[in-house]
């Protein structure tokens, strides 16, 4: 009886454990596709001066279109393929990436191709996260102009307004009001599906649309104008990415659940309900979501949208917090200034110069396009081109790791990748209509992730040379017998192969030597976490009584770096040599004071822009959560 009794207790604990997980997968990864209603349709029958036309043919065959992209890119690729792909639990181009070179090893001409393809789909994801805020805020205030047309000319004001106290309050982090976020997603979900669904018990015959052969006839019979057409249906699915790339805050089966239980539904009962609109109206193409609710709730719904449109908006503000700091770690980025805003959530973060660049960008955007339906040319470019890169990766996961037959291989290739070539032409057709923009950004950001990449490269050539190598720096010390001054020295170093800067300017310039010499190198995995069990590794360099000792301490890519308490955790370790105070350490800090010079290796330029980079890269001491008042900065010339 008391085993009965205590799995009747521990079955609704887990249950609602799980319907929390569901609800925050709600707010934390479906805001962007679940807004995608707000100008999707209205985009699709607005484009090339009204190709597509509102009759039965039309409506019938983008509805379909709109249904089988959903189900083949969403429910097919992401929700089913590539939530297997996790690196640790982890998501997204960059962690997917990173996978697939541990899988292959580093073949160094291989590995720079995988990580190459990564560093091109985070540069997309950029740009995607500058246009996402700005068209989806603007297409819920729009709502204005349909309730009360008399505040039209208040909608732009109101977005940016909106905007930047988005952006303004990213600094305190999202954990105070994310558990607003699921509960307002379901409400928002709740109102599609029965708005959709009241129109199609009216008209149900626009159930039909689900068949593929409306599709087939759409595009047969118009061959040019659904291909345009397919341009604007692929803004349906804009957020996909983020099924994957957030999928280590709820993980998978949350994910997956509530897809298929309140997401897909609610999405395609709505599409369903406004195709059914646009039939019996024409007319209601201008703005066929709030048409589809009755008058009284058209300017309450504006107000849930600007909600729900936040939510998203928040959700790739904070994507690409993730995706920066994954290229911090992997070597992409210089160090930045990254504060965890959560006592709890390490994957919580806000990094000041993102979201400096991202508001921007975003409010530029925004005042210069001034409504969604401009915004909408310039939006498919980013997410179709991060589609295919998602699909090259998985393709090669699934052949390298899983061992997939080849027959699935050309399966998965055909299918999703056909059609995700298919959008990604028609998408180009829109680059001289502000198309454009979102690769602008991309080949932006991708020039500073591989001028970082190659300049860091350089730079530690350079530096090596200068170092010198440990172990026959150590024999000095010993041979030599420099005097040894009372305290712990501290030097965070890349390597316990070459000399650190700082320690041999110590020793050549005040010929002394610590008591204790402790040298720290951080070392970043291919994976998000390293458990703490295998954090850790000491090694005393030859000699075990003279107080030089080097620690290894290695973490992933979502791994807090702090130095400091890393150390706190070594000391507490069974070693002689660790038996010291980290809390009354100085750390010595080896800074390379970088010159610009005409040698080979990179173009002037991107050696000038590497410069900039450098001198705008946080603090070594911040960045490594050093105490400020116990570290000293000691360099040395570097060429580059």
């Amino acid at each position: 009886m008391g085993d009965q009794g205590e799995a009747a207790g521990t079955a609704p604990s887990e249950a609602r454990g799980r319907s929390a997980l569901m609800l925050g997968a709600l707010g934390v990864v479906y805001g962007d596709i679940g807004t995608s209603p707000l100008y999707s349709l209205q985009t699709v029958f607005s484009i090339d001066h009204g190709a597509v036309r509102p009759t039965h043919g039309d409506v019938h065959g983008v509805i379909s279109l709109v249904f089988w992209t959903i189900t083949v890119i969403v429910s097919v690729k992401y929700v089913t393929l590539i939530l297997r792909a996790d690196n640790d639990g982890e998501g997204g181009v960059m962690a997917l990436a990173a996978l697939v070179r541990r899988v292959h090893g580093h073949v160094r001409g291989r590995s720079a191709v995988v990580m190459a393809l990564g560093v091109l789909g985070a540069s997309l994801f950029y740009g995607d996260s500058v246009i996402t805020p700005a068209i989806s805020v603007l297409s819920a205030v729009e709502g204005l102009k349909v309730s009360t047309p008399g505040l039209s000319h208040v909608v732009v004001p109101v977005a940016a307004t909106i905007l930047a106290l988005l952006f303004l309050v990213q600094r305190w982090g999202t954990h105070r009001v994310g558990s607003l976020f699921g509960p307002v997603m379901l409400v928002w979900f709740a109102a599609l599906a029965a708005a959709g669904l009241a129109e199609i018990v009216e008209r149900p015959a626009i159930v039909w649309s689900l068949s593929p052969g409306y599709a087939v006839l759409f595009i047969a019979d118009h061959p040019y104008t659904a291909f345009i057409a397919m341009g604007a249906i692929v803004l349906v699915i804009t957020g996909a990415e983020a099924l994957y790339a957030d999928m280590g805050h709820v993980g998978k089966g949350p994910i997956r659940r509530v897809w298929f239980a309140v997401v897909f539904p609610a999405l395609t009962l709505n599409y369903l309900g406004q195709g059914a609109l646009i039939l019996n109206d024409p007319r209601s193409v201008r703005s066929p979501f709030f048409l589809l609710f009755p008058h009284w709730a058209r300017l309450p719904m504006v107000v849930l949208a600007t909600a729900a449109t936040v939510i998203a908006s928040q959700a790739v503000i904070s994507g690409a917090f993730s995706v920066s700091r994954q290229a911090v770690r992997l070597g992409y980025l210089p160090p930045l200034r990254i504060r965890h805003t959560s006592p709890r959530e390490i994957g919580q973060v806000y990094l000041p110069a993102v979201n400096g660049v991202l508001f921007v960008g975003v409010l530029v955007l925004m005042l210069t396009f001034r409504s969604s339906g401009r915004l909408a040319t310039a939006y498919g470019m980013a997410v179709t081109g991060t589609f295919l890169i998602t699909t090259v990766l998985f393709l090669v996961i699934a052949r390298a790791a899983w061992r997939w037959a080849a027959w699935k291989l050309v399966l998965a290739g055909v299918v999703v990748g056909g059609a995700e070539i298919t959008y990604f032409s028609a998408n180009l057709t829109k680059v001289t209509h502000g198309g454009w923009l979102p690769l602008l950004i991309a080949a932006a950001v991708f020039t500073l992730m591989t001028t970082w990449e190659r300049g860091r490269e350089i730079v530690t050539e350079h530096r090596t040379a200068k170092e010198g190598a440990l172990p026959e720096f150590i024999e000095m010390l010993h041979r030599e017998g420099f005097r040894r001054v009372p305290g712990t020295a501290v030097f965070p170093h890349p390597t316990k192969t070459t000399t650190p800067i700082a320690l041999r300017a110590n020793v050549e310039h005040n010929h002394v030597v610590h008591e204790h010499v402790v040298i720290v190198s951080m070392v970043s995995e291919n994976v998000p976490y390293v458990p703490e069990a295998e954090r850790l590794s000491i090694d005393d360099l030859g000699y075990g009584d003279d107080g030089i000792v080097h620690v290894t301490v290695r973490h992933g890519f979502q791994d807090h770096q702090d130095l400091p308490a890393e150390l706190r955790r070594a000391s507490r370790l069974p070693h002689a040599e660790m038996r010291f105070d980290p809390d009354q350490a100085s750390y010595f800090l080896s800074r390379g004071v970088l010159r610009l010079t005409r040698a080979p290796g990179m173009r002037r330029w991107r050696k000038r822009l590497f410069l900039a980079l450098a001198r705008n890269a946080a603090n070594p001491a911040e960045y490594f959560a050093l105490p400020e008042t116990r570290t000293v900065h000691m360099g040395s010339q570097i060429d580059v």
